[in-house]
């Protein structure tokens, strides 16, 4: 199984020449970002990618942003998404990571509109990763386990910063059975959070070493878990970002750390774990084309 990193582009300022060169450096072939919203913007991206030959992971919304519109209901969600995907199929995605729903609404309506967002994805020939994200369907571990249940066909991306802090600790307890989840897992995105924020300072630092370790740990099993369903590739994505995740010194609002050193950095701490985790495996002794 080969691993496969993608830059981020949250937060991501730098002109595209540097963005692209610096993605290169640490090892990425290619972007996950969001759907422009305009046609004209849709085709400088398509031009981008092709021009720049970089694979491209879609982000879509189906509330319209990171916080749904409160007085949105699944039909308009659904509404939304249909123009979303639409727009997504033209830019040749590898796959479409999506922040589905919101977590206001009952159980029986989150089943009921993540199982017509997953037939919907189909129809237009997509392939949908559902990630996991506080304000949305799946905020919660536990809730996430029940909608597993009522819809096994549901492939994730596994962004459990949001979950620890949601639980405010690390998901660790002898009573934490993640398997239903884990085995569903499509895409994994690599941030660090800790049982008080959805982002550590730096993930290198000492006093986060268990945050990382435990985060490296859940990473590793969803590993295993995709090449035991025959993945060939697996995905990846160092998603540190802005937006009151990054910490800022009081009264300056200074950042304590480069953004994108934060993000270098996991990119190259997730390839040797990797290399590590294929190597404990045995998989790179074999003659294995993949």
């Amino acid at each position: 199984m080969e691993l496969k990193l993608f830059r981020t582009l949250w937060g991501v300022t730098a002109p595209w020449t540097q963005t692209v060169s610096e993605l290169r450096e640490a090892g990425c072939c290619g972007i996950e970002a969001r759907v422009p919203h305009t046609v004209e913007e849709q085709q400088a991206l398509a031009r981008r990618l092709q021009t720049s030959a970089l694979e491209y992971i879609a982000i879509v919304f189906s509330g319209g942003g990171v916080i749904p519109a409160q007085r949105e209901m699944p039909e308009q969600h659904l509404a939304r998404l249909r123009e979303r995907f639409e727009a997504a199929k033209k830019l040749n995605p590898r796959f479409v990571n999506l922040l589905a729903g919101n977590d206001r609404w009952p159980l029986a309506q989150q089943v009921d509109f993540l199982g017509r967002a997953h037939e919907l994805a189909q129809q237009y020939g997509l392939i949908c990763s559902f990630e996991t994200h506080r304000a949305t369907s799946l905020y919660s571990p536990w809730l996430t386990l029940e909608i597993i249940a009522q819809l096994p066909q549901l492939r994730f991306t596994a962004d459990i910063s949001h979950w620890i802090l949601v639980s405010e600790r690390l998901l660790n307890d002898p009573c934490d059975d993640f398997s239903p989840f884990i085995e569903r897992v499509h895409h994994i995105q690599a941030r660090v959070g800790y049982d008080q924020g959805p982002q550590v300072p730096h993930p290198a630092a000492p006093e986060y070493r268990a945050a990382l370790a435990f985060q490296q740990q859940f990473w590793q099993q969803i590993w295993q878990s995709q090449r035991e369903r025959g993945y060939r590739q697996t995905t990846l994505t160092p998603e540190f970002g802005p937006d009151g995740y990054l910490h800022h010194l009081p009264f300056t609002n200074v950042p304590v750390a480069d953004l994108w050193s934060l993000n270098a950095w996991m990119a190259r701490q997730e390839a040797l774990h990797f290399h590590q985790f294929s190597s404990q495996s045995g998989e790179e002794n074999r003659n294995d084309p993949s």
